[in-house]
């Protein structure tokens, strides 16, 4: 490993989710030479506590204003600084780092994921909205400062290894895998009954609820299509979908020669983190090692749609483009919450995000507002949000358990 090109100065944005906690769990046990100059989290006060004690940031930043005076009381007397709040959050990602883990889930992640950018900081991205709501402008913000995005998230992270860009115009398309899901084998009909905690038992991977109920309803499929098409550079028509329950095959690139190209690794979000980390050299870490012989056989087969129509429905918004792929994400938040929260059925996410892009078009509500387009994507998320609201309370469902 290079030593002189791996980044020193790091910031976790979201440390104490899934991600943020693997970022940190990976720089231990790889004993890597980093200093944390931020940890930022939503509201788990005392783990983002816990971790600020062990890892001495210069600042812990907690974006729930209400948990502040109890951070400020476990940090008393240690010497780091505390602050509070979303533009605290954005604060603290624009400071002196060279490498930023932006690990937020949702749209909170995008106005942090662009100051680190505007920074010029080597952006480790695991946020996926700020590829769904404003990619280009991210992409274009890392160009110009001198930094870079480079993808988190297992698929991504296998393309981006194994895709040369200046071989761009020999690749034929773009194949990314997926788990199928908690649900691979179920009908409609058993779909319909899925109770919260059997849309959150993920078969492989271990993350968040929100990112587990996407995974359930393959929404989370339909967002990677849309970020690999920004990250990538790469039509809509040249990205395809392939079932792959084993999760050791993270995605493909195949070529014009009719080679393809894959990046093999069991199903860890450590080795997606470490490559991001010290890219283009590697990281050495106890990491798991691939025993195909143990694996056994490896199954892919093709995407189902009509069970899962959020495949459907993001391949339309990124299709239709301008605001329609932000509004399709802001609906998919308050629609996995409903669900969630026992509002509507599993079924019912899809619908209610299909339903509001519907309203939307027909109100022409999916052109993008000429101006920043960081705001004019933040009237879309509002605007999407209000409109799936109104959605889910006209969905009489039973509660669910």
């Amino acid at each position: 490993m290079g030593s002189l090109s791996l980044p020193r100065k790091v910031s976790v944005l979201g440390s104490t989710g899934s991600i943020g906690v693997s970022t940190l769990d990976l720089f231990e046990q790889a004993k890597a030479p980093v200093e944390i100059v931020a940890l930022a989290a939503g509201k788990n006060v005392e783990r983002l506590a816990d971790q600020a004690l062990k890892w001495r940031p210069q600042i812990a930043v907690i974006e729930d204003e209400a948990a502040l005076p109890r951070l400020r009381e476990r940090l008393a007397g240690s010497g780091i600084r505390t602050a509070a709040g979303s533009s605290a959050v954005a604060e603290a990602a624009a400071m002196d780092a060279q490498w930023v883990m932006s690990a937020i889930v949702g749209f909170a992640g995008l106005a942090p994921t662009l100051a680190a950018a505007r920074a010029g900081a080597v952006v480790a991205l695991a946020n996926k909205e700020s590829l769904i709501c404003a990619g280009p402008q991210l992409l274009r913000t890392a160009k110009l400062a001198g930094g870079a995005v480079i993808p988190v998230d297992s698929e991504h992270s296998a393309i981006f290894q194994v895709f040369s860009p200046s071989n761009a115009q020999h690749v034929a398309r773009l194949i990314l895998t997926a788990s199928g899901g908690p649900f691979r084998g179920w009908t409609r009909e058993q779909m319909s009954r899925a109770t919260r905690a059997q849309a959150l038992a993920h078969p492989n991977w271990s993350m968040g609820a929100k990112i587990s109920i996407d995974s359930a309803t393959m929404m989370n499929k339909g967002l990677e299509v849309i970020e690999a098409a920004y990250l990538f550079a790469m039509p809509p028509e040249r990205i395809d979908i392939l079932i792959h329950p084993q999760s050791i095959v993270h995605s493909m690139v195949e070529y014009a020669d009719g080679s393809t190209l894959a990046q093999l690794g069991p199903p860890d979000m450590r080795s997606p983190i470490a490559c991001a980390f010290a890219w283009p050299d590697r990281l050495p870490w106890p990491a798991q090692k691939l025993d195909l012989a143990k694996v056994g056989p490896l199954e892919f087969e093709e995407p189902d749609l009509e069970r899962f129509p959020a495949l459907r429905i993001a391949k339309s918004a990124l299709l239709a483009g301008g605001a329609a792929p932000a509004a399709m994400n802001g609906a998919d938040e308050i629609a996995v919450a409903a669900f969630l929260d026992g509002r509507i059925g599993f079924l019912d996410i899809a619908e209610v995000v299909e339903e509001t892009l519907s309203r939307m078009d027909r109100q022409n509500l999916l052109t993008p507002p000429e101006n920043d387009p960081v705001d004019a994507a933040r009237v879309t998320d509002a605007t999407a949000r209000r409109v799936a609201g109104d959605v889910v309370s006209g969905l009489m469902a039973p509660a669910h358990a």
